[in-house]
């Protein structure tokens, strides 16, 4: 059984609460700023184990007769074509699924922002599409005198200059695909067409990371610092919070650089004092409080840590991530006393692999190993064949575990392999014939249908879900499918599995 560390009920109850004070603290309406994933939060559910990855969503769900929901994009993301690395889409592509996904918990998005916007084609052509779907597109220019004339910006020519976006309801959800997408920039300029309608409204952020009441130093918080090395976030003490509450809390640096010009345009929108006294005080963040195991989150977010590094050491390899982002994620990592070794998966991995080349000696052949950790502790391994990839292998290994079949037993049946193989090589004209996961899936779930035993180990896919994976190089696309269809944990060695430069994996 794997262990849990977050209790989601109590998270639920304690974070719907709190942002119920808050809609009463703002005498009006309420823009609720959401930082990171509303659905299918990942990152979350690793470093939390327990965390249901969409239970903020469920959160929204009860209170959803008092919201409304406004999607930000930014326009550069659109022309840039930016990637959303969990599902593999584009931010643009996100904004669809966000609306269907919101639509599935019964909360309708029809108004949607693109921020930023200069007539770039990619952003006129995705407001087209949406438009003719029924929905409604706003679009902000960038906020003129940003960041440092506050006169100009909190004015009819800076948030002024855009469009008011109507909503109905007390609580105004402002999300988007990623960051850097124009929330913050949404909500003030919201603000500003209230307060100069006489219409009050307040801004609060809902935020999951860094969790504020843990220590700075604690792995759930280092894991944050880890997955945002590409932005260069760093983890600090909130000296607002201490100076005025003499309590030390934790937030991020680019919030503490931020808060004394948040402050500024807040009490000029306002013509108020701002009623938050610190960064921490904007936040809506009660996860630690869904904490019920802190050693379960202390080992999750180490492994998390380590996870990072790899991500970020195949994402320099393959011409997506940069050096100094690796490097980064590897001192956090080293600050953290951690190493790879950490990772039980990784050294086991790498045993594959040598007693994969001792049998492949004098032979000619790519070779490749992985290695898993079942929710029991017990470590399946598998590397490629003619046949199969590593990934292929690997699954078929434990799901045979799993299912308790004998590991001589063939899952699929030699005439579909053969079919299959034949079909990419002589009618597909493929570099590579052997299986990748997604099709060992689909051959899988095919030999199922005629087989008892081959059903019962594909009864035990689920049970895969959350276990940790490591590659010894990095995985096709067609690994990387059914891994992410799992939902296992993967990480790989920052190395291609051949030489060549046009087709690499």
């Amino acid at each position: 059984m794997a262990e849990i560390g977050f209790d989601n009920e109590k998270y639920l109850e304690e974070q719907r609460h709190f942002i119920l004070e808050r809609v009463k603290q703002s005498e009006g309406k309420l823009y609720l700023e959401c930082g990171g994933k509303l659905l299918y939060d990942y990152h979350a559910s690793r470093v939390l184990p327990g965390f249901d990855p969409n239970v903020k969503m469920r959160v929204f769900q009860s209170l959803r007769d008092q919201i409304d929901v406004i999607i930000c994009i930014h326009a550069g993301d659109i022309e840039r074509r930016k990637m959303r690395s969990d599902f593999g889409i584009t931010y643009d592509t996100d904004v669809f699924k966000m609306i269907d996904d919101f639509s599935k918990w019964g909360l309708t998005v029809s108004r949607v922002v693109i921020t930023r916007f200069e007539g770039q084609n990619g952003a006129v052509h995705f407001k087209q599409i949406l438009e003719q779907r029924g929905i409604t597109v706003y679009t902000h220019k960038p906020t003129r005198g940003y960041p440092n004339d506050v006169d100009l910006i909190v004015s009819d020519e800076g948030y002024g200059a855009n469009p008011y976006i109507e909503t109905e309801r007390p609580v105004v959800i402002v999300t988007a695909p990623g960051p850097g997408s124009g929330k913050l920039g949404t909500c003030l300029s919201q603000m500003y067409h209230d307060y100069r309608s006489k219409r009050h409204s307040g801004y609060a952020k809902f935020e999951t990371f860094p969790i504020w009441n843990l220590p700075i130093n604690h792995p759930v918080n280092i894991a944050y610092e880890s997955a945002t090395a590409d932005i260069g976030d760093i983890n600090l003490i909130d000296h607002f919070h201490v100076s005025a509450y003499n309590a030390i809390t934790v937030n991020y640096s680019r919030d503490l650089e931020a808060y004394p010009l948040l402050r500024r345009i807040l009490e000029k929108i306002t013509g108020k004092p701002c009623i938050y006294k610190s960064p921490t005080d904007m936040g809506v963040n009660r996860c630690a409080f869904g904490i019920i195991d802190d050693q379960v989150v202390r080992r999750a977010g180490e492994q998390e840590i380590i996870r990072r590094y790899f991500s970020a050491a195949c994402a320099y390899i393959q011409g997506i991530g940069t050096k100094d982002t690796e490097e980064r994620c590897l001192s956090i990592m080293e600050s953290a006393n951690l190493s790879f070794n950490d990772r039980p998966v990784v050294p086991a991995s790498e045993k594959a692999l040598a007693r994969g080349l001792e049998r492949n000696k004098g032979l000619n052949g790519i070779v490749c190993a992985a290695a898993l950790q079942l929710q029991d502790g017990r470590i399946v391994t598998g590397c490629n064949s003619s046949l199969l990839h590593a990934s292929s292998a690997l699954i078929l290994n434990a799901v045979k575990i799993l299912a308790g079949i004998d590991h001589s037993v063939d899952l699929i049946s030699p005439s579909i392999v053969k079919a299959v193989t034949s079909m990419k090589r002589d009618i597909l004209r493929g570099r590579g014939v052997s299986l990748n996961l997604d099709e060992v899936l689909i051959c899988l779930a095919m030999s199922g249908a005629i087989s008892a035993d081959v059903q019962k180990a594909v009864d035990m896919l689920p049970l895969l879900k959350g276990c940790e994976v490591h590659m010894t190089h990095i995985p096709s696309a067609g690994d990387s499918s059914g891994l992410r269809k799992l939902a296992v944990n993967v990480t790989s060695d920052p190395r291609f599995p051949t030489a060549n430069l046009y087709n690499p994996a």
